[in-house]
């Protein structure tokens, strides 16, 4: 075939072809032979450096005003809650024997006179028999120196005799005296008690009982006892002893309010003066006792309780937050700031102590701006 016959058949065969076709065939070619740009979407905004846009109704995001207030910068110091060592009484037995029984128990409300234990003792009808004894020799000798007085008058008998007779009655009625005290001293009285050995052992004061040494069945050795019988204690006010730091001490001042906080109780607290400082500094913990005296109806705070006790050692000016609006990564912290409607601005902050559900910011935020408190992790997300 002749050179240039097959380009000039396919010439000849594109011109009897149809318009149309032509067109066709040319952008199907066209399709084949060239390569079109894939589509792109348009290009997102560029938001100015750390801002953040949310939706026009953000649900879960509050913001607050950031205000500046005085805040108390605080001595904190642990503490306990004691009894007024002045209303606690240490019960013992006023005579060794053998307890029966055991009336109360730690934590029992008692009043006065109240009945607490029991116990079988031999000194008991001993004091009794000595009362008896006693108190018949009295009669004994006041009727002698009736006598001897009646004789007196009539010069029967001598003065010495009759001087005599007086002291004897004098002695008689000193011993009847003693006696009767001595068993009144047991909780009995004499001149009506029957003959036993048997003594109640009652309350000498309305209080709570804070603990109980004995149990029935042991014997008892009176008041060279080691351990008394129960421990009872008025608790209507208590004391609550702070343990405060030797470099503390100088911010420690009687009559300074101080408030008081309980372990048992969170969120509730007590308000009260400083009562007194210790004079010494505990050699092993270096620190100094600090007293608050508070009353205590209802008998909410208990011998032993924890908490701490809380004093104004002074006050400055600072910005204050809630805690809920700082973020915190690391060691860096962090804030989002409301510039405008549904627009909020991630900026650095540093953080300052707390205040109870509030934190300083010594840098980073101006008063009267406003803030997220909550929701900041849903624009931590979005940032």
């Amino acid at each position: 075939m002749p050179a240039g016959f097959g380009s000039g058949v396919a010439m000849t065969y594109f011109a009897r072809m149809s318009v149309p076709v032509a067109l066709c065939l040319a952008i199907v070619m066209a399709g084949c032979g060239g390569h079109s740009p894939e589509t792109e979407s348009p290009a997102p905004a560029i938001a100015q450096q750390g801002q953040v846009y949310v939706a026009s109704d953000p649900r879960g995001i509050r913001v607050v005003t950031a205000k500046e207030k005085a805040v108390p910068d605080l001595l904190v110091a642990p503490a306990h809650v004691e009894p007024d060592p002045t209303q606690v009484v240490h019960v013992f037995a006023p005579v060794g024997g053998r307890l029966t029984a055991m009336k109360v128990r730690p934590g029992d409300h008692v009043a006065r006179g109240a009945l607490i234990a029991q116990l079988d003792s031999g000194d008991v009808a001993g004091d009794l028999a000595s009362y008896q004894v006693a108190k018949a020799t009295a009669d004994l000798k006041e009727r002698a120196l009736s006598r001897a007085a009646e004789l007196y008058q009539h010069h029967a008998i001598a003065q010495k005799d009759y001087e005599q007779a007086q002291a004897d009655a004098a002695s008689a009625q000193v011993a009847l005296n003693q006696a009767r005290d001595q068993a009144r001293i047991l909780g009995i009285d004499p001149a009506s008690a029957t003959w036993s050995s048997h003594v109640d052992v009652r309350a000498p004061r309305a209080g709570v009982v804070l603990d109980v040494g004995a149990a029935a069945g042991e014997f008892s050795k009176s008041l060279g006892a080691t351990d008394p019988l129960c421990t009872i204690a008025d608790i209507e006010t208590v004391w609550v002893v702070g343990d405060v730091l030797e470099s503390d001490v100088a911010a420690v001042k009687i009559g300074a309010m101080a408030q008081i906080s309980m372990n048992a109780y969170p969120g509730q607290t007590w308000q009260g003066r400083i009562a007194a400082t210790g004079d010494v500094i505990d050699p092993m913990t270096h620190t100094m006792k600090v007293r608050v005296v508070l009353a205590n109806p209802g008998f909410l705070l208990k011998p032993e309780m924890y908490g701490t006790l809380s004093v104004v050692r002074s006050t400055s000016e600072a910005i204050l937050i809630p805690d809920s609006a700082v973020v915190r990564e690391g060691m860096s912290a962090y804030v989002f700031v409301k510039k405008a409607d549904n627009q909020f601005e991630k900026r650095d902050v540093t953080p300052g102590r707390s205040a109870g559900d509030q934190v300083m910011i010594k840098n980073g935020l101006k008063t009267g701006e406003s803030v997220v408190s909550e929701g900041a992790l849903l624009l931590r997300a979005a940032s």
